[in-house]
């Protein structure tokens, strides 16, 4: 049991004041990461003026910016796995603030563009070791609570993004929105300085393990062709059968062990967690779709501008803050009730979305009809915040399962979901207007309910089938 191996300053055993400070900070700087994505649109009529940009332009700093920040924790991840994850916050967070600084100094799209890139890099890494940080604090009968409460800071930042950058916009300039990111990161970055005590503990990563084996196993074949060469008798064999180990503080970590590959191959190994992953990856794009469209039909068929639109997705935000918390707490209790039938494991944690699953298809399908109708915008609000509301309740459960079924290995395994979530993202972002247009809201609607229970089916075959492809996976490796 990986997960709970002696340790010295065990941060399980810290006080929940120190835990609770931790979850505030990542959360923080989580919520920059959910607010980066879109802060900026209200000014994008603005931004193409000053900056003689086009359509396209503007459409590429969105997918670009979107596919950065899923793809690159894979690297983060591994980092944080072997470096510590304070070092890995402070690098990225700096990157982000050059990104904001440069942007809100950009004299070409070009150069605009390149900083959305690293703000994308910068942004990534609390998605990715946000996660891992919590496992390494909290057990799991309590982790659901606080991925939930964690999760819900980048939910309500998409919702807020509106708003914040419409008023900065506004009475200000688009320019604001990036000094605005500057200043919070800046915060962010003080805090993980002074106040942020590393997690980390080598001996309960997987991935440091397996770095650990490899050098001393290369020290050993080294010692023992040494020892061949000077020593032929069946004696010096014998005694270089099995020299001592290097001392584990000698390790040297090379460019070769911050390779994000073989942590992502050791997840998608594993079949409960492709399905687990690509059902909450579909989940994030709906998330992302439905936020991207109803802006389009506020705007084109109800004429609200940025701050009318902003507050009617609010609806959306305030929805998925509460699935995340209410469901991540009730992930826990039941988590808990079946630990006290001697039923526990990490599937059990995904019964806790059976209530969520009968219902989430209903305010999905009713919205794309509503917005087709062009019904009162009250009837909007109710249908996005459900939709929020049972999609997060889902997804909250289905990262807390990802962290406690990949035990030594979570910040890889959270990395592999933001990579999933990433690329589903990326692909709506360039899909969601065409289909919208062709298939107008109804279709596209109609179009997500039958993926949404496709997501569905593939989370009860993780709930009823993944832990026997778990256990098989586990005694394989």
């Amino acid at each position: 049991d990986i997960e709970h191996q002696e340790v010295s300053d065990d941060p399980r055993m810290w006080s929940s004041a120190r835990k609770n400070l931790i979850l505030f900070i990542i959360s923080s700087a989580a919520f920059i990461a959910g607010l980066a994505a879109n802060i900026y649109n209200p000014g994008i009529t603005d931004i193409k003026r000053d900056l003689h940009a086009s359509d396209g332009d503007i459409s590429l700093s969105l997918a670009l910016f979107i596919l950065i920040q899923g793809t690159l924790p894979l690297f983060w991840s591994v980092t944080s796995e072997l470096k510590g994850r304070k070092i890995v916050y402070l690098i990225s967070i700096c990157i982000a603030m050059v990104g904001a600084l440069v942007a809100a100094l950009s004299k070409s799209i070009g150069v605009l563009i390149g900083m959305r890139c690293f703000q994308g890099l910068g942004s990534s890494a609390v998605l990715s070791i946000g996660a891992a940080t919590l496992a390494d604090i909290y057990d799991p009968l309590e982790r659901g609570t606080k991925m939930g409460i964690y999760y819900a800071a980048p939910l309500l930042g998409p919702s807020l993004g509106p708003i914040l950058g419409g008023v900065l916009t506004q009475y200000l300039s688009w320019r604001a929105t990036f000094w605005f990111l500057f200043i919070w990161m800046g915060l962010c970055l003080f805090m993980f300085l002074f106040l942020f005590k590393d997690t980390y503990r080598r001996e309960r990563s997987l991935t440091y393990q397996s770095v650990l084996r490899r050098h001393i196993l290369q020290r050993q074949r080294a010692l023992a062709s040494s020892k061949r060469s000077s020593m032929a008798t069946l004696v010096s064999k014998v005694a270089v059968a099995s020299p001592p180990p290097p001392p584990v503080e000698d390790v040297k970590v090379t460019i070769r062990d911050v390779n994000p590959v073989p942590p992502l191959w050791m997840v998608l190994r594993r079949w409960n967690n492709v399905l687990i992953l690509t059902s909450s990856g579909l989940i994030f794009g709906f998330s992302y779709c439905i936020s991207y469209t109803c802006a389009r039909t506020l705007e084109d068929k109800y004429n609200y501008n940025a701050l009318q639109t902003g507050l009617v997705l609010l609806a959306y935000g305030i929805g998925s803050m509460g699935g995340s918390i209410l469901g991540g707490r009730w992930s826990d209790r039941v988590l808990n009730k079946l630990k006290e039938d001697g039923k526990r494991s990490p599937e059990t944690r995904l019964v806790s979305t059976k209530g969520a699953l009968l219902f989430f298809p209903l305010p999905v399908i009713a919205y794309g009809w509503l917005a087709q109708e062009h019904v009162h915008v009250a009837a909007l609000c109710v249908a996005l915040f459900f939709s929020g509301f049972f999609s997060i309740w889902i997804y909250s459960a289905t990262l807390a399962y990802i962290v406690d079924a990949n035990t030594g290995r979570s910040s890889s395994a959270v990395a592999t979901n933001s990579f999933f979530r990433g690329a589903t993202a990326c692909i709506f972002a360039e899909l969601a207007v065409p289909l919208q247009d062709a298939l107008g809201d109804g279709g596209l609607y109609s179009l997500w309910t039958g993926l949404v229970i496709v997501c569905e089916v593939l989370l009860l075959l993780v709930l009823y089938r993944g832990g026997r492809w778990r256990e098989r996976a586990e005694e394989r490796e």
